[in-house]
């Protein structure tokens, strides 16, 4: 067993070290370092958005350091070229009127970031932020006020007006957490077509077609993905090949997987299993879910339980099996990331100032810490760049 395990262990890092090879300019070798980008709260603790360095070889991470104070940047995206950042400003007043704020920041040699211009996000409290695969726009998610927003950029990375506001409608089952909609994320599929909008307040991954050369979302035919009424849609995610996606739902502390069919944008359940474990009664509410590079395992986090959660993946059916829980050291890991190698996963948690830094293994799926921690207060969001 011992044996096989070693086999596909090696088997994953090959794959995964073909996978750069392929997708990085000139056959670029994997780094062995990255810049971690952090997005957090503002206030007594911390500044604005902090960097660090992961040194991939070793396992450690470097000291923080300030390198764009702003308020609120709560979640972070990266430009495909890796020249530019984007941050939300969860706020809800911005020039004057009730919205949130999209940062556009330029990446300097250093790793600093110079502000380049803001604009407003279209509705009060924005969570998330994505770019569109070609670089041409910014798309953004606004909790407080249940909308989502398409902002096209220019050459330069700055930001141009929005040129689409779309105000979600309805409620959930909560009353109390879902009187209304709170859209809490944005992705695209792999091709850029179609957009998935992960609303809390409506338990609903609504679906738009986009139109990255006018900047637009319209509504699709299906219009939505469902989850289970009172779950809560928080972050989603595909799988590497495209054949699947997973919707991590905060209120109901369970991940939902779909079959995706690309043609029609359409999102088909297959299964809702819990991210906690057998017997755990305290209380709970889930933040993150990614798919491993390698597209063999699901993350998700849990915010109570303080752990992450570790899923295989059936690569035939996209069905979870839980592998265990591992604590991720603090309190409150709102968010974590992979680093694009698949060999760590970092975790943020808010409520205790701290990452911390686990290997993942490659056969299992399996987290364990490799010592390296950073205080960071209040953080939220982490993101990988290359050291260009």
């Amino acid at each position: 067993m011992a044996t096989g395990n070693r086999v596909v262990r090696l088997m994953t890092v090959l794959v995964l070290a073909l996978a750069w090879l392929l997708s990085s300019p000139c056959g670029a070798e994997p780094p062995s370092a990255l810049r971690v980008y952090v997005g957090t709260y503002s206030g007594k603790e911390s500044k604005g958005i902090y960097m660090l360095r992961l040194d991939l070889d070793k396992g450690t991470l470097g000291d923080p350091e300030l390198v764009a104070e702003t308020r609120n940047p709560t979640f972070l995206a990266l430009h495909p070229t890796g020249r530019f950042l984007y941050a939300v400003g969860e706020i809800g007043d911005f020039g004057g009127k009730k919205t949130g704020a999209i940062s556009a920041f330029a990446i300097e040699a250093s790793g600093k970031l110079t502000l380049l211009n803001q604009q407003p996000s279209g509705g009060p409290g924005p969570c998330h932020v994505s770019v569109d695969r070609e670089g041409r726009n910014v798309l953004a998610a606004n909790y407080s006020g249940g909308s989502v927003c398409v902002i096209p950029l220019a050459d330069d990375g700055k930001l141009k007006a929005p040129t689409c506001v779309i105000q979600h409608e309805g409620k959930g089952a909560n009353p109390r957490r879902q009187a209304g909609p709170h859209a809490h994320s944005i992705n695209l599929d792999a091709a850029g077509r179609f957009a998935f909008a992960a609303d809390l307040g409506l338990d609903k991954v609504l679906i738009y077609r986009f139109d990255p050369a006018a900047g637009t979302l319209a509504p699709n035919d299906p219009p939505a993905g469902q989850v289970a009424p009172g779950s809560g849609p928080r972050h989603f995610a595909f799988s590497p090949d495209g054949k699947f996606a997973y919707v991590i739902n905060e209120l109901s502390s369970t991940i939902t997987a779909f079959s995706y069919d690309p043609a029609a944008g359409r999102l088909d359940e297959i299964q809702t299993i819990t991210t906690l474990p057998e017997g755990f009664s305290g209380n709970n509410s889930t933040a993150e879910v990614q798919v491993h590079p390698s597209g063999r395992f699901v993350y998700g986090s849990n915010r109570g339980h303080d752990s992450i959660a570790v899923f295989a993946v059936d690569r035939g059916s996209g069905k979870l099996t839980a592998i265990g829980h591992e604590p991720t050291q603090g309190k409150t890991p709102r968010n974590f990331g992979i680093d694009p190698t698949g060999r760590y996963l970092l975790a943020a948690n808010q409520g205790t100032n701290n990452l911390v830094l686990f290997r993942i293994d490659a056969a299992t799926g399996k987290l364990t810490a490799t010592g390296a921690t950073a205080t960071v207060g209040a953080p939220v969001c982490v993101k990988f760049a290359e050291i260009r």
